[in-house]
């Protein structure tokens, strides 16, 4: 009976060791976005020679990962904690690896836009060169399918030659649903036309495409010199804080006037901020870290715009930190020279 007794108790606990495993390792097809942290961005970002500043800029991060059943359940309670389906953070057919790839390339993009913003309007030596326009994915049953490949180069659309990404992007904006284009591919040592239908694309509101995710390979040189030590950090949205701590740095004036400044949003190479996911848990974590201001993008003024919904959770969880609608940097950078 004794021995009995114990075989039941050695069973329960391996059980037990099982399901406490599942518990916290089982990835569910979900994914769990939450508040990240605002790090200074001194440590990430340093400009050969520059001037000290006796307030920071900060990073403001989100944190995200493949759900277990166990954050999955503390997601449920939490607030600004966001369960979003896996089909609607990865591209069909794309896999954990490849997303963070595309990640950290949106990245690398976002510090090159960000250190030409900067050091123009710092009025520094800044150069440019375009190395190419790349395929980063395909997505699954698209027409570029079975076409195109990640990693493939595109040099011309309909015989006109492609400098970077937008340049492809404003011409299908210029074309209908079913219209045919021809783009020469150029793939290692090949060089090929290939003919592509244009399709309406559910994630472009019926605009059409044909399902590929692009980068711009560019080569930027700039002096003073400059580093990033961003590590695994990935995503577009620090661009307006990278350009900002940029031009801190390359100037004598001290824009943060002793402040804690966070923020967020895109920024392209003329300086317009762009539009961002998660604002929400941005704010959160500003908050928490204790920042004094928080810039936002107004998307000129849109009822939905990224700056009223920061404004509505800074009012929630009753911050002080000030929420400031920005469009473009030059607006951020004068609302800081104002104050």
């Amino acid at each position: 009976m004794y021995q009995t007794k114990s075989k039941v108790r050695i069973v329960g606990f391996f059980i037990a060791l099982i399901i406490i495993f599942l518990l916290f390792t089982y990835q569910l097809p979900y994914y769990i976005h939450k508040p990240g942290h605002a790090d200074p961005l001194n440590p990430v970002v340093e400009v050969e020679g520059a001037s000290e500043s006796e307030g920071d800029m900060h990073l403001v991060t989100i944190q995200g990962g493949r759900a277990t059943p166990f954050q999955y359940v503390m997601a449920l309670w939490r607030d600004y904690y966001d369960i979003l389906p896996v089909e609607d953070v990865l591209l069909e057919g794309m896999t954990d690896e490849e997303y963070r790839q595309m990640q950290l390339m949106m990245m690398e993009s976002s510090q090159e836009a960000s250190t030409v913003v900067a050091y123009q309007a710092a009025k520094k030596e800044i150069n440019i060169t375009y190395e190419g326009v790349y395929v980063v994915s395909v997505v699954e049953d698209m027409p570029a399918d079975g076409i195109l490949q990640s990693a493939d180069e595109i040099i011309e659309i309909d015989g006109q030659t492609i400098k970077e990404a937008d340049d492809l992007i404003n011409y299908v904006k210029t074309k209908n649903v079913g219209d045919n284009i021809s783009l020469t591919i150029k793939r290692g040592d090949e060089t090929f036309e290939t003919d592509i239908t244009l399709e309406a694309l559910k994630a472009l509101d019926g605009k059409p495409g044909i399902g590929i995710q692009l980068v711009t390979n560019r080569s930027v040189t700039e002096s003073p010199e400059l580093t990033f030590s961003s590590g695994d950090i990935g995503g577009p949205s620090a661009g307006l804080m990278f350009a900002l701590e940029i031009y801190d740095q390359l100037t004598e004036e001290d824009i943060t006037k002793g402040y804690q400044i966070a923020g967020t949003g895109e920024i392209d190479y003329q300086g317009n901020v762009g539009r961002i996911g998660g604002i929400d848990k941005k704010v959160v974590a500003a908050d928490q870290e204790g920042c004094d201001f928080f810039f936002a993008p107004n998307e000129n003024g849109r009822e939905d715009s990224n700056y009223q919904t920061a404004k509505k959770v800074a009012e929630e969880i009753g911050t002080d930190m000030e929420i400031i609608p920005v469009d473009t940097f030059d607006e951020a950078l004068t609302y800081l020279q104002n104050l």
